[in-house]
């Protein structure tokens, strides 16, 4: 594992004393780190916190791989069926270790991730894959998320049509041990199921078999994921809390929060990196956007997470971050070691003006881009961080997904908030369900259309 936080450009020597964190900063929050910490330790001790515990958790590795192998030679595609956070780490793993062109090489089963209920991308879907080949991997640990089960009972119709009733063999399941509606499935047929750890919410679930599976059926090396995890999870958990990197991010978004800096840009210098991003949106969103803290006191904290990608937004974003309103922290993702370092060669001898890049790379011109995207913000006194992979690899993306979800704990203990539930979400969850005709929300319907009947519509 070899990753870095370079946070100099949050520092007053470098950004400018306005907006700028000194150490003292930093040291007077120790001792409320120190709390924190210890709290997180008891969690995860008595396994009410149990994403602090799976860098160190190889129960399901043997189970995993011996399933990824025997389905690799069974299945041409692999169709996973899950939203939020039960997609985004998958997501995330496979198109930064496997590649944004992976379907497109001889390997197989060839992925896939519909990790939403549009009708017209679900149908597209069936056009590129053979049912009756495909595995169809549903992950929900309640087995009730609306849009999972839509997309299931969606498949199932087709592969019931091309099966019949053997459908269930192309089913693979990933939810809670004991509880939940895709048991009841599996208890009526023999469906293989992979188990999410009890006290694991989805958002943390990336390093069970939520996200591991996926990744092992690409042929992704998972036990050098956890590996890196692992000791970032030491990094994450030393008492020498000025080198401990959870705490550090932590703490400069808490600081900027009270700053008014209430949005969080992850900008990544690596196309490979662009979906980890997409992760850590629903991460911090989820996590730390709260109506109350743990009092009951009304406090509406949170930052709004954006995502950018270097260098593209370089010419679509960077104009309003360097420029516009200085209300924001920028997160760069860099990679140091690129696969590919092929030199450029100017081919166009008589055009001087492409004299400059002969001779260097695409990754020297990338990171150039970065450097320069760093320099405009700092002089603009507009603090920005970098967390710095050494190279994309199993051990360094492992120890950044620990890293993030670390961070974003000690953040919600900063906030004396609840991180871990999301009270808005199962508001519009349960809002669904009642505008679909779920069974026992009928009053939650008659309540809804009493609202729109009221509504007053303003129509162009």
């Amino acid at each position: 594992m070899d990753i870095h936080l370079d946070f100099s450009n949050v520092m007053e020597t470098n950004v400018g004393s306005e907006h700028g964190l000194t150490l003292d900063d930093f040291e007077a929050l120790i001792p409320q780190g120190h709390e924190i910490l210890t709290a997180l330790r008891q969690k995860a001790n008595d396994h009410s916190l149990e994403f602090y515990n799976l860098p160190f958790s190889e129960e399901q590795l043997d189970e995993i791989e011996k399933y990824a192998e025997l389905a690799r030679k069974r299945f041409d595609s692999y169709v996973h069926l899950g939203i939020g956070g039960s997609a985004l780490g998958p997501i995330a793993l496979h198109t930064s270790l496997a590649g944004s062109y992976y379907n497109l090489s001889d390997k197989k089963p060839k992925m896939f991730f519909p990790d939403n209920v549009d009708p017209d991308w679900v149908h597209e879907l069936l056009q590129h894959i053979d049912v009756s080949k495909t595995l169809f991997h549903v992950v929900s640990k309640s087995g009730s998320t609306a849009e999972t089960a839509a997309q299931m009972l969606y498949f199932v119709h087709h592969m019931t049509e091309m099966m019949g009733e053997s459908f269930y063999k192309n089913l693979l399941f990933t939810t809670d041990p004991v509880e939940g509606l895709l048991n009841r499935i599996a208890r009526e047929y023999p469906i293989k199921c992979f188990r999410i750890p009890p006290g694991v919410g989805g958002r943390f679930s990336v390093l069970t078999p939520v996200g591991l599976l996926s990744a092992a059926l690409a042929g992704i090396n998972i036990r050098e994921i956890l590996r890196g995890a692992r000791e970032m999870a030491r990094l994450c958990d030393t008492d020498n809390l000025m080198e401990n990197p959870a705490y550090i991010y932590a703490v400069i978004h808490y600081l900027y929060m009270h700053r008014q800096k209430n949005i969080s840009v992850m900008m990544a210098y690596s196309n490979r990196l662009r979906d980890l991003a997409d992760w850590y949106r629903q991460l911090w969103a989820e996590s730390l956007g709260k109506r109350f803290n743990t009092n009951g006191e009304r406090v509406e904290v949170g930052q709004t997470p954006v995502k950018a990608v270097g260098a593209t937004d370089q010419h679509s974003q960077v104009q309003l971050y360097v420029e516009g309103p200085n209300d924001k922290v920028i997160t760069f993702l860099q990679v140091e070691n690129f696969e590919e370092n092929t030199p450029l060669k100017n081919h166009f001898t008589y055009i001087p003006e492409f004299d400059y890049l002969d001779g260097k790379t695409l990754a020297e011109l990338l990171n150039s881009e970065k450097q320069a995207t760093e320099l405009a913000l700092t002089n603009n006194q507009r603090p920005n961080l970098t967390i710095k992979f050494s190279a994309v690899n199993e051990a360094n993306i492992g120890a950044f997904f620990f890293l993030l979800e670390a961070a974003t704990a000690f953040a919600g203990g900063f906030l004396d908030i609840n991180a871990f539930d999301q009270p808005g979400v199962e508001e519009g969850k349960i809002a669904t369900y009642a505008l679909m005709g779920r069974k026992g929300f009928e009053q939650k319907k008659e309540e809804i259309e009493s609202l729109f009947a009221r509504k007053k519509a303003f129509y162009l």
